[in-house]
């Protein structure tokens, strides 16, 4: 259909290039028309009487026809098909052209109710499901289009398992390409959300780790301070034994 359209547009373009311009004035060609009248001579009473008259008549700016258009119209019938016409016109040439174009989409939906009328439900579904806007309705509503008999979770298995026989493949491309890139920058957030957390738990760990290092060696020094202060009570002890004895 496309290939015919533009076949036809190719066709007008090359007749219009080869056209001559014809032009309707004619100044200087043999088409010049002159009427004289010659002279008349009467003679009465005595006096002479002349008569001239020169006309000049050239030709003038002839333009050419209009080039209308033809009219299509489906006449108010139930058929789907829609008039397309166009007319160039110019100096030298004038050219017009129409055709029907058929509306596939307008034969889908008639198709598709005769189905839905004989019962053939699915068969009605599938047809419309060749529209790639059906199928992605279809598919958000989570009731995907049918496949070779398949339906439900089966059919969408199958659609996915081939993505390139689906309707909207080009826009499921598309879709596909910013999903991944959504999904990238999510999980990079979310990996530097992690690693934060992780040095922040690091950090609280191991200030943890020096306040008990520093509890412990607070401790030991007081063990050490105790030690002595027992040390330096015994002797006195041990002296008073032993005068005591020597007594």
């Amino acid at each position: 259909m496309i290939k015919d359209n533009i076949l036809l547009a190719v066709l007008l373009s090359f007749i219009l290039l080869l056209s001559i311009p014809v032009y309707g004035d004619s100044t200087n060609d043999n088409n010049a028309q002159t009427n004289s009248s010659g002279s008349n001579t009467q003679i009465t009473g005595g006096y002479t009487s002349t008569t001239t008259n020169n006309s000049t008549t050239n030709g003038s700016d002839v333009p050419v026809n209009s080039a209308n258009a033809p009219s299509f119209s489906a006449m108010s019938q139930d058929v789907c098909s829609t008039g397309v016409s166009g007319s160039v016109s110019t100096l030298g040439l004038g050219i017009s052209a129409g055709k029907h174009v058929r509306d596939l989409n307008c034969e889908r939906i008639k198709l598709s109710k005769v189905l839905f009328d004989f019962n053939m439900k699915i068969a009605a579904v599938s047809l419309l499901c060749q529209d790639e806007r059906v199928y992605m309705a279809m598919k958000s509503a989570g009731t995907p289009c049918p496949w070779d008999g398949k339906i439900g979770a089966e059919a969408q298995a199958m659609w996915d398992k081939y993505p390139e026989l689906r309707p909207d493949y080009k826009d499921f491309l598309v879709k596909a390409e910013i999903i991944q890139r959504i999904d990238a920058e999510l999980a990079e957030i979310a990996r530097q959300e992690e690693a934060e957390r992780v040095r922040v738990e690091q950090e609280a760990l191991a200030k943890k780790i020096a306040e008990e290092k520093a509890k412990l060696e607070t401790l030991k020094k007081q063990e050490e301070v105790d030690n002595i202060i027992i040390e330096t009570d015994l002797e006195p002890k041990e002296k008073r034994i032993i005068n005591v004895h020597s007594e």
